[in-house]
């Protein structure tokens, strides 16, 4: 797949679908869960009778009804190692709402394996109530040998809990298509109580440690001779001198060429020796080797240098799942290389997708919800501008895609919609949304001033001039700038005369007027136009911008990831 695609739809379609054989480089998901449940929940037995919820933003339903149990059964139909873990399961939970989400997942996985290439990976994140079961159906998908790590990450400082261990973690399971898979190998920082153990002297160059320039037993040759009026046969041992850090000095060849004592010289000249300072030249103490502090630690399965997004932090969106980048980007510089393809087939607010593109990877993003979809389209031009480019499929882009949409999912539709001029959904239960749809704020004073706001309502079913009056009275209640309706169908005369009745809002900073009441029909919108209301690019404060990305940040981080390496590489 060459151009970066964000799709809208279920995943498991999509795959089937759109999706090639073999096409993809590295899977990162964080498939939805209850995690602000009850967890007994998951294994309360139903009846099966209810019918598939719509799933919403923000909001995790995996439940056994009768769509979960239409993929127990397709999943067993696949036949292969899968249809002995959905037997085992459903015999151990029965007709739970667990096996509803293992349903769910199992032929997901599925997909996501045959689009993964003989040298990708797989990277499953998702918390301890299911990570055991998943553990064991990424097992039947992949094979047990295809296994390579669970990553646990502190995902939390605290969380109180009085009757048993406080969870403060998440768990991240990597599978690999193969053997021959891409690993680079990617540093952490050290420790602080590390650093402060082991690296304790400091000169110019940097903190360092003190390690034995010896090694064990007598030699006769070159390197048990003594050097600078210091014998290591008196101790029974011998010059031990680590390779790299001469050839990096001297280069490799020149290197090859040198007696363990020369290279005990061009060390010393190069003040790479540290003599105690009663052994200096010929005294009683051994000179010592000084390893300066470089790069990091290999990564760890234990990550507890990434904190979470804080309430303060930059990155921080206001999607409750967004994880944050820091995380993704040491798992796409552990199992991508730059051009690589990397999915994310739950891809919420685009974390994945936003670092990708950092990093110079091509990126396929899939999501269910159409709130998903702006919220990324925000965050990528906010963090790159014109530095992106990309496909939207799924999304309605004529009169009868609309139609279908709103006759399909009324909810998806009202989104989509409501994406289409930059707004956000009112957050209200069901029924509870008091003639309000979305909104809209923006900032249009020099000094800042209040934040203000536009109210919208959606239909797309047939209106008449008493929503407009609706839409009027809930402008007035809310004391907001302006209201907009978006609607399906042309608006009559009467609605038109109504909306203009409502007068004006009158910007105070940009000395202009604009129609308090705006009628807005899903074929103008198609067509690209937009509330009037002042410049949105400069006034809209709707969605928090995401921190704009530096050009040239990912050859950055390349480069000492190469220098890194290649330090690794001459033993330094």
């Amino acid at each position: 797949m060459a151009d970066n695609v964000l799709f809208y739809g279920d995943n498991l379609d999509i795959l089937r679908r759109y999706m090639k054989d073999e096409s993809v480089d590295l899977i990162y998901l964080d498939p939805p869960f209850k995690s602000n449940q009850d967890y007994n929940v998951l294994f309360a037995e139903r009846d099966g009778t209810q019918a598939a919820a719509q799933i919403k933003a923000f909001e995790d339903t995996w439940e056994w009804n009768t769509a979960s149990a239409a993929a127990f059964e397709e999943a067993v139909e696949a036949g292969g190692r899968l249809v002995q873990a959905m037997i085992a399961f459903r015999t151990l939970l029965g007709e739970s709402d667990m096996l509803a989400y293992l349903s769910m997942m199992a032929p997901r996985l599925a997909e996501l394996h045959r689009v993964l290439r003989p040298t990708g990976s797989l990277y499953l994140h998702c918390d301890p109530t299911a990570s055991h079961y998943l553990k064991m159906l990424l097992d039947a998908v992949f094979h047990p040998t295809q296994f390579r790590s669970e990553i646990v990450w502190k995902r939390t400082s605290a969380h109180s809990n009085p009757r048993r261990w406080a969870p403060v973690h998440d768990v991240l399971l990597l599978y690999t298509k193969g053997n021959d898979y891409l690993w680079n190998p990617v540093t952490q920082d050290y420790e602080a109580d590390y650093l402060e153990t082991k690296y304790r002297h400091r000169d110019a160059r940097g903190p360092y440690r003190l390690i034995d320039l010896t090694g064990s037993g007598l030699r006769s040759g070159d390197s048990g001779r003594p050097w600078q009026g210091v014998d290591p046969g008196k101790i029974g041992r011998h010059w031990g001198i680590p390779r790299g850090v001469v050839e990096a000095l001297v280069g490799q060849e020149a290197a090859g060429q040198m007696t363990t004592r020369e290279k005990l010289t061009v060390l010393d000249e190069h003040e790479y020796v540290y003599w105690p300072p009663k052994g200096k030249r010929g005294g009683a103490g051994f000179p010592q080797l000084k390893r300066y502090l470089v790069g990091g630690v290999p990564v760890l399965d234990v990550i507890t240098d990434v904190p979470p997004i804080n309430s303060m932090a930059q990155e921080r969106l206001g999607y409750p799942t967004q994880k944050p980048e820091a995380l993704l980007e040491r798992i796409l510089l552990a199992s991508s290389k730059e051009n690589d393809v990397v999915l994310d087939p739950f891809c919420g607010c685009g974390t994945t997708i936003s670092v990708a593109q950092r990093l110079g990877r091509r990126w396929v993003g899939i999501d269910i919800t159409h709130l998903a979809i702006a919220l990324i389209k925000h965050r990528l031009h906010d963090a790159f501008g014109d530095r992106v480019s990309y496909r939207v499929i799924g999304e309605p882009v004529s009169i009868p895609d609309a139609q279908t949409l709103a006759a399909q999912d009324p909810y998806q539709f009202q989104w989509w919609a409501l994406g289409l001029v930059g707004a956000r959904p009112f957050e209200q239960k069901k029924g509870a949304d008091r003639g309000i749809d979305g909104r809209l704020y923006f900032h249009d004073e020099a000094q800042g001033g209040k934040t203000k706001q536009i109210i919208l309502s959606v239909k797309a079913g047939n209106v008449t001039v008493a929503h407009v009056r609706d839409l009027r009275g809930v402008l007035d209640r809310e004391k907001a700038e302006i209201g907009v309706l978006i609607c399906m169908e042309e608006p009559t005369k009467q609605m038109r005369a109504e909306a203009a009745s409502a007068s004006f809002y009158e910007s105070p900073g940009w000395r202009k007027r604009y129609p308090r009441l705006q009628i807005l029909t899903v074929a103008e919108l198609l067509e690209g136009k937009r509330i009037d209301y002042p410049p949105s690019q400069q006034v809209n404060v709707t969605f928090k911008r995401a921190p704009r990305a530096k050009a040239r940040e990912a050859e950055q981080m390349m480069l000492a990831a190469e220098d890194k390496a290649e330090y690794r590489t001459k033993g330094r």
